[in-house]
């Protein structure tokens, strides 16, 4: 493996790599959405509301982006992991239609925030509904048009709210949504002088990464430069992880790297 494919293992999807997984469809798919210039739009249109108005962690093109490569780099985990999939196939779907429900899914998931940051997930789902009408038809019949577009809300519905996901392609989403907590998502705010702790704590983590574990499918490693760190890591991903489906099959191990000897954290295990 050279240097740059380690650099970005877990972190980066690369679409001519190798997978655990049939890609090509979902491979199309991620490139109509790159050259949608609605969906490109919307992505940058939503960070309006939760960043500039509400100083909030960045919600735009972004985050989608590290979410995106987060959830299909996790989905590829599980795959090679064994783990099997439930969304696609309760619809009668193809075992390829999974990767492309988790790609629609995180890419649409936070364009209810156009509306409002508050309850953002719901005023997602009618705007994701229109856009799904759109980009569907280029790859799918009207009964997969359907089943493919009912699975994709479901996603998005369950990303960020108490719904509880029913399929583990939802699962993967709403994880990997939390998993976009390094520093520099919380950068604007924190330079406009916001100190909520979302900002705060965000501003403690360093890097974070995914690999094949020894004893689970697929292995979180969080750098953190602080203690405040640990409340994205059991507030939010925790919070995320419980009841998504993933719990038996990931493993989050979080380190804090100050090296002046005040640590009041050293390592977390959940």
């Amino acid at each position: 493996m050279s240097e740059q494919e380690a650099d970005t293992r877990g972190r980066i999807y690369e679409p001519n790599a190798e997978h655990a997984f049939p890609d090509e469809r979902v491979n199309d798919v991620l490139d109509a959405l790159a050259a949608d210039e609605e969906v490109q739009a919307y992505l940058e249109a939503q960070n309006v509301n939760p960043v500039k108005r509400k100083r909030y962690n960045d919600h735009g093109a972004k985050h989608i982006s590290i979410v995106r490569h987060r959830a299909m780099c996790l989905y590829d985990l599980l795959k090679a992991g064994g783990v099997e999939f439930n969304g696609a196939g309760d619809q009668g779907l193809d075992e390829a239609d999974e990767a492309v429900i988790v790609a629609l899914a995180s890419t649409l998931h936070d364009i209810g925030h156009v509306v409002h940051r508050d309850d953002h997930p719901y005023y997602s789902i009618p705007l994701a509904a229109d856009l799904l009408d759109k980009i569907l038809p280029e790859f799918y019949d009207v009964g997969d048009q359907v089943r493919v577009k009912g699975e994709v809300l479901h996603a998005i519905l369950c990303h960020h709210t108490e719904e509880q996901p029913l399929t583990l392609e939802a699962g993967v989403v709403r994880v990997a949504d939390a998993l976009d907590m390094e520093r520099g998502r919380s950068r604007i705010p924190y330079e406009r002088g916001g100190r909520g702790i979302n900002t705060v704590s965000s501003q403690a983590i360093e890097t974070v990464t995914l690999s094949s574990g020894d004893d689970y499918p697929v292995l979180v490693e969080i750098e953190m430069n602080n203690a405040a760190g640990v409340y994205q890591v059991d507030n939010l991903l925790k919070a995320k992880l419980t009841d998504s489906g993933l719990e038996s099959h990931v493993r989050i191990v979080a380190l804090n790297t100050r090296e002046d000897g005040n640590q009041i954290v050293e390592r977390i295990e959940l």
